[in-house]
């Protein structure tokens, strides 16, 4: 056979350096085009998940346009370009397989319904042309093939997973970025990369407030990790640092480049590995790779479980009847509960598109244990909202936090004044997102409506008026939905499985990917 082309069609792998498909296609010897498809159901206003929210608001919408145009640009710099095109991929592809004379595609598997509903048509589209689709896994930390279980018989909870995996897998070494790729063919039109606007999304300013300006793209991804790590030393406390909210540093901040593969995390694994050998290796260095062990659990949980994860019985299959207050979510959208905490990570996120790990606990659980809200109506905002949306993380966390997840053992549900105090001792972060409370002292900021008329008058601000008083009381609400949820599940303290108290504690492996 002559001359071999392949198509190497991106998604949420928007890398050079560590991507197997590309890898894989320059040793066939095959001549490279690149090709990223915008495809407008990604920004569908209305879809079954999106509960009338726009799928991906503006955050996420100029994060993705940075790092498509940082891809683009790192292609040119090696000889070669991107195309990029608009349109349902498994009409354009196989056009422009016809066209270009293409042998094959390759791609980045993914795991969820949407993705690969697009892999299958694609497929059945090319079934007859002689066109080879190759789709290979790539996004996870340890490869599917050398984890010690099939995916049907993946463990329900994630300790159990670790532990084999430590014990029996290791990561691959990820691959280099080539340093050169030949030019395409001449004549083919590149297309061009549109604005938020084309795409039908409204554009946003980023808030000065923000814990960093996040930059889209490979080269950002990599500038982080390089300063976060090595400039600023920052990797040997992050697990004492982790649970912040203020500033660019508590926490690694690679989630956003994680979720569209701009940032591989088996070179985060590698450079982590060389940070150990280099300076130290302690709980920290662990603990961030524990984390993308998280990830991984999350999609190959997204693989094992399929659209269940979607499902408003979630992976448990847990009917709960869930409340459709909008008053009461528009409160919680808008940060306007009267909970300090809860406002605060909520108008950071309505500002900025991110909200630390520790946050997004604390909002997912005063949701769904105490307004016993649809939890999938989080689970959409976050997926329109979060510049690091991952649709395993985001879906699995929501589906834990709701209690219907894997691993979910009884009816938990976080103290949030408990957790301001624990986490925000000062209130320097509710104050910072929540100012008509900064004159509240740190011992009184967490509950303002405690303050009697004499003190609301002392520290400048009228509770009911200037802040909102609580939408619910915190103890009361979340005895009411337990004893919901006890009536569903049979959950009594004499038949609880795991033989854990409906108080247990968290398990230490708390909900993060990366942040």
């Amino acid at each position: 056979m002559g001359h071999q082309r392949i198509l190497v069609w991106y998604r949420q792998d928007l890398r050079l350096h560590d991507h197997a498909p590309l890898s894989q296609a320059i040793e066939s010897g095959a001549e490279i085009i690149p090709l990223y498809c915008f495809d407008p159901r990604q920004w569908a206003k209305t879809t079954p998940t999106s509960f009338g929210m726009p799928k991906m608001g503006g955050f996420r919408g100029q994060f993705l346009l940075e790092s498509i145009a940082d891809l683009q640009q790192n292609l040119q710099v090696i000889g070669s370009d991107l195309l990029l095109r608009q349109g349902h991929p498994e009409t354009v592809l196989p056009q422009l397989c016809e066209i270009l004379e293409i042998n094959a595609v390759y791609y980045s598997d993914e795991v969820t319904q949407e993705e690969t509903y697009v892999e299958k048509q694609l497929q059945l589209a090319l079934a007859t042309t002689g066109v080879k689709c190759q789709g290979i896994w790539d996004q996870t930390l340890y490869h599917r093939d050398d984890i010690p279980f099939a995916i049907d018989q993946l463990p329900e909870l994630f300790t159990t997973f670790r532990k084999q995996v430590e014990k029996e897998s290791s990561w691959r070494v990820p691959l280099a970025a080539p340093a050169k790729l030949p030019p395409l063919p001449s004549g083919v039109d590149r297309g061009q990369l549109p604005t938020l606007a084309d795409l039908g999304i409204t554009p946003i300013s980023p808030d000065t407030r923000g814990v960093m300006p996040f930059q889209g793209g490979e080269t950002a991804a990599i500038k982080r990790l390089d300063e976060y790590f090595w400039q600023r030393d920052q990797l040997r406390i992050y697990k004492q640092t982790r649970n912040g909210m203020l500033g660019a540093d508590y926490s690694s901040k690679f989630s956003p480049w994680l979720a569209l593969g701009c940032l591989s995390p088996r070179y985060i694994a590698q450079q982590i590995h060389q940070y150990e050998t280099d300076r130290v290796a302690n709980d920290s260095t662990y603990w961030l790779i524990f984390e993308l062990l998280w990830r991984d659990y999350f999609r190959l949980i997204g693989a094992k479980h399929g659209e269940q994860l979607f499902k408003i019985g979630g992976l448990q299959n847990l009917m709960l009847p869930w409340k459709t207050d909008t008053q009461r979510f528009e409160q919680w959208k808008n940060g306007k509960t009267g909970l300090p905490l809860v406002d605060a990570n909520m108008r950071e996120l309505a500002a900025t598109g991110f909200m630390s790990n520790r946050g997004r606990q604390n909002v997912a659980s005063f949701l769904t244990k105490n307004l016993g809200i649809d939890w999938r109506w989080g689970a959409a905002y976050f997926e329109s909202m979060l510049i690091d949306y991952d649709v395993c993380s985001n879906w699995g966390n929501w589906n834990y936090s709701a209690g219907i997840g894997n691993d979910a053992r009884g009816f938990r549900c976080f103290s949030i004044t408990k957790q301001a105090k624990d986490y925000d001792p000062q209130g320097e972060y509710v104050k910072y997102w929540c100012p008509e409370l900064a004159q509240i002292p740190a011992t009184k900021v967490q509950q303002p409506w405690q303050l009697s008329p004499i003190e609301q008058q002392q520290f400048a601000v009228q509770i009911g008026v200037d802040y909102p008083q609580p939408v619910v009381d915190l103890a009361k609400s979340a005895a009411a939905n337990e004893r919901i949820y006890n009536q569903a599940t049979g959950d009594f303290p004499s038949n609880r499985s795991h033989g854990q108290s409906r108080k247990t504690r968290r398990s230490k492996g708390d909900r993060q990917s990366a942040k």
